[in-house]
């Protein structure tokens, strides 16, 4: 077992992120505070045609003012009437809700429902999709809205999983006819790579999805099955589910601190694996080949049902007896962690590892002063989102750690994916848990949404704030 010692692992860090030809800054514009009851910071979206930046949280959408310096509600859409809102997505003044089934039961069919980004007001009438869509997306073209039907089998939220498992799936509405023109699903679907979990009970489940430059695929994140799924848009269905093998966290580079609340943190390299398990996904090209770039977030069970302690159950002897394993992997000696934390950069054509962010952000959080212990022996800092934008010639990533003790984004020059380069870790006081990023450009400028699910300490609303993106020649 290596031990490093902290500011070591740091200076390396910082000779190994200077940019590659370029600074980037970011500087904070505005940060509001979602008071409606219920209310919180989700996902965001930028409209350009009305410049707002809309916000979803569960009981509604905010729409907020946009780009300036300061900002002001300008509506709070109510969706209660048709259930609980997860996310939402803009394209050309349209705005589409993903909409679960409200209470008592989330595993009844959910409803997408269109919004015009002038008038605020909805278009048509909803159109039913899966259960619990979580998740949606527009086509670059804007002609079809893809929707990530997550489909937990369970009623509630974070409850124990009962029958029926509602089919994991993703629908693919026709935006001009505002129809459901084929629902992907993944029975017979052939299945490759490594360390896919098959054995959790319960189906694919699809998390989150990126869309190929040219359109004609998209990439879909089964979290807790540890794979990638491959939709043909020509054929509006999946085409293969991909395994996306272990991180060792026994290299080098990988370290990690299993312990919690010990007093200390402290990054080793031990006997144990991470799977990747994924959340957010983005896909751009380089060289006329498309990559994926995924936060490695980990994910168990809602009901934590395929999870144990590997001392108690697998006899680990401390640092690893509290590290939080897969009981449904896991075996003495062979222990496999929820979670890379990291961000990695795979090749979209049989997802293989080009590159991975290691023990970066976990480290850099540390040194930040912002690393949160508690959550050591689960997954770390938690990357969950995922920004890609195109600023002068170079593709930057931004990467939203859910676990800070104070809201973290983390930025790389992801241009050549092969050689990724960490550029700089901010945090934003009196935000916390970044659960989604939107990236964008607005005349001539860039800009950077965050969306902050839970309350700070001390506070009862969830904020979502927004930075303007500078970037300079050292």
């Amino acid at each position: 077992m290596t031990r490093l010692v902290v500011m070591t692992v740091l200076l390396t860090l910082s000779l190994a992120a200077a940019p590659a030809d370029r600074s980037i800054s970011l500087t904070r514009l505005w940060t509001y505070s979602h008071t409606t009851p219920g209310q919180v910071s989700e996902i965001p979206a930028f409209d350009p045609r009305t410049n707002t930046i809309w916000v979803a949280g569960v009981v509604g959408v905010d729409v907020l003012q946009g780009v300036g310096e300061t900002v002001a509600l300008v509506q709070h859409i109510d969706v209660t009437g048709y259930g609980l809102v997860n996310s939402v997505a803009i394209h050309n003044g349209l705005a589409a809700f993903a909409i679960e089934a409200g209470p008592p039961d989330r595993r009844l069919p959910g409803v997408v429902v269109f919004y015009d980004t002038r008038t605020r007001l909805p278009i048509g009438d909803p159109v039913t999709v899966g259960a619990l869509p979580d998740m949606l997306t527009f086509t670059h073209d804007g002609s079809k809205l893809l929707v990530a039907n997550e489909g937990t089998p369970n009623a509630v939220a974070d409850t124990a999983y009962t029958a029926p498992d509602p089919p994991g799936s993703v629908s693919i509405i026709d935006v001009e006819t505002r129809t459901v023109i084929a629902t992907a699903g993944f029975d017979n679907v052939p299945q490759f790579g490594t360390n896919l979990r098959t054995n959790v009970g319960m189906d694919f489940e699809p998390e989150y999805i990126a869309i190929e430059g040219d359109g004609s695929r998209a990439f879909v994140t089964l979290q807790e099955a540890n794979a990638i799924a491959v939709l043909d848009l020509s054929l509006n269905a999946f085409t293969e589910i991909i395994g996306l093998g272990a991180k060792d966290f026994s290299v080098p580079g990988n370290e990690f601190d299993p312990k919690d609340n010990d007093g200390t943190i402290e990054f080793i390299n031990a006997n144990a694996h991470g799977l990747y398990m994924p959340d957010g996904v983005a896909s751009y090209k380089w060289r006329g080949r498309t990559y994926l770039v995924l936060a490695n977030e980990g994910d168990f069970r809602e009901d934590n049902a395929d999870r144990a302690a590997a001392g108690s159950t697998y006899g680990a002897a401390s640092p690893l007896d509290r590290l939080r394993v897969s009981n449904r992997d896991s075996s003495p000696g062979n222990l496999f962690a929820a979670g890379a934390r990291s961000m990695s950069i795979r090749e979209a054509d049989g997802a293989a590892v080009v590159y991975d962010s290691g023990s970066i952000l976990d480290t850099e959080a540390h040194s930040l002063g912002i690393y949160d212990n508690g959550r050591s022996r689960d997954k770390g800092v938690e990357p969950e989102g995922v920004a890609l934008l195109s600023i002068r010639g170079r593709t930057y990533a931004f990467i939203g750690l859910e676990r800070t003790t104070s809201s973290a984004v983390a930025i790389f020059d992801v241009t050549d994916p092969y050689n990724a380069t960490f550029l700089d870790m901010i945090f934003t006081p009196g935000d916390l848990s970044p659960e989604g990023l939107s990236a964008f450009a607005y005349r001539g400028n860039f800009y950077l949404a965050i969306a902050n699910e839970v309350p700070a300490v001390g506070t009862t609303a969830a904020n979502t704030t927004l930075y303007r993106i500078d970037t300079s020649r050292p």
